[in-house]
């Protein structure tokens, strides 16, 4: 019973000077403090503010022929080939570049529609696309180069053929010119950043 006696105490004693070391360690770290009203709206504008970033969209809008070429079998093989049109917009201020497309894909009838756009805050692009034929929707994030001619994103892919989940993916976007642009997207997970599984070009009409 005595030797109970003192375990308890031990364990009693131990606690007491663990709450009073960490009253003592709260009591060093001072609160962070809130910005003022002003410094929050000013903030706030410079995260909503379209700027320079932005203006990189600038050079997609209009109409454009598109031909796609997927390989389904891996890069080594024979792509199939599609056609179609496509429509950038500014949306939302400028905020946003607005993509609509409509052709074919792999020989299906294909209508989709994806948005970019810059992120202020967390400074970098990002990307989201749907169609109709998928369910999913692709998301995507990354950065462009100083000349805003090469945009790099990064993304996950879920593969329904093959069961696969969470495929690593890279998208290239390359202006070619003026009239020209390339997105190319690599399954990296599957075959690695050399050789893209699809290249969609885009000529202006």
């Amino acid at each position: 019973m005595k030797n109970a006696f003192i375990v308890v105490s031990v364990m009693a004693l131990t606690a007491v000077f663990a709450f009073n070391d960490a009253s003592a360690q709260a009591k060093k770290k001072p609160k962070a403090k809130m910005p003022s009203e002003e410094q929050m709206m000013k903030r706030w504008e410079e995260a909503m503010t379209p700027g320079d970033a932005h203006k990189n969209f600038e050079q997609f809008v209009g109409k454009w022929d598109v031909e796609s070429k997927v390989w389904m079998n891996g890069p080594k093989g024979e792509p199939s080939v599609s056609k179609g049109f496509a429509e950038y917009r500014l949306a939302l201020g400028g905020r946003y570049l607005q993509q609509e497309f409509t052709g074919d894909m792999m020989g299906r009838p294909m209508n989709g529609v994806g948005y970019t756009g810059y992120d202020n805050f967390g400074k970098k692009y990002v990307s989201f696309w749907i169609d109709d034929m998928s369910t999913a929707m692709s998301t995507m994030e990354g950065s462009m180069d100083k000349e805003g001619k090469t945009l790099t994103m990064w993304g996950k892919m879920d593969e329904p053929a093959t069961g696969e989940k969470g495929k690593k993916v890279k998208y290239v976007t390359r202006v070619v010119d003026k009239d020209k642009h390339v997105f190319e997207s690599y399954d990296v997970t599957s075959y690695g950043e050399k050789q893209p599984v699809m290249v969609i070009t885009y000529t202006r009409k």
